[in-house]
């Protein structure tokens, strides 16, 4: 199987053949590397000993333990390991949703994770320059867990503080409803758009992700490695 393949077909598999090949590591989504396994106990310290707990546990873990950073993306692909991701400080969308994913293989959930091109109203003028003028961010990353039967989705791109800073609602997670991104801000401005969905992976397909990433953007590293700044403060000063 490559990591672009999906392992099964349908929107809600409940064979317990199919789930189960949601439990494995992958290549990126490596959920049995010590790294992953050390922050996934972490962050289940004082968490109930339901699926729903965990997940939740996981998810806030996740989203407030990685400050969302989008001038920290690097496309080498070591920085798109759940393992090197659980030893970071900040990361940007694909990164967090891969490491929720793998930690919620390591704590016996089965999950997968999913792309959408998503157009972000809110994208602050510097980093729209840096992506070419473009504030359609492609193959942004989302998280499915099955849970009491079913798949539910989540995203924990955006973390606590930087939502309050910039006067978007956080997204919380229950483990039973979807958790997607918010069309509009607090102030009822548009924040997100889901434009297109691509699915969901076994795990992370880089090189299909990279590939997209130059025809959109160009080279990224090349852009983004001479262009730095403070997102959070940048997009509250819009």
């Amino acid at each position: 199987m490559t990591v672009d393949q999906h392992p099964t077909t349908g929107e809600n598999e409940v064979t317990p053949v199919a789930i189960n090949e949601y439990l494995k590591p992958g290549v990126f989504i490596d959920s049995d590397h010590p790294s992953v396994q050390a922050f996934t106990e972490k962050a289940l310290e004082g968490a109930g000993s339901t699926a729903i707990d965990r997940a939740v546990a996981l998810y806030y873990a996740v989203r407030d333990g990685l400050r969302y950073d989008p001038y920290s993306m690097n496309m080498a692909g070591t920085n798109f390991t759940a393992s090197t991701i659980a030893t970071q400080q900040a990361a940007f969308c694909i990164p967090k949703a891969i490491l929720l994913t793998a930690c919620a293989r390591a704590a016996d959930i089965a999950a997968r994770i999913g792309y959408a091109d998503v157009r972000n109203h809110l994208c602050s003028a510097k980093l729209k320059a840096a992506m070419a003028g473009n504030d359609l961010f492609m193959y942004h990353g989302y998280v499915e867990m099955y849970l009491e039967g079913k798949w539910v989705k989540s995203t924990p791109a955006f973390n606590l503080e930087l939502c309050e800073k910039v006067g978007i609602e956080a997204l919380g997670f229950n483990g039973r409803d979807d958790s997607m991104m918010h069309p509009f801000d607090k102030a009822g401005r548009q924040h997100m758009e889901y434009v297109q969905d691509h699915g969901h992976f076994f795990d992370h397909p880089h090189e299909r992700i990279q590939s997209a990433f130059k025809d959109a953007y160009g080279d990224l590293d090349l852009v983004l490695g001479s262009v730095k700044g403070d997102f959070a403060a940048e997009v509250s000063a819009n």
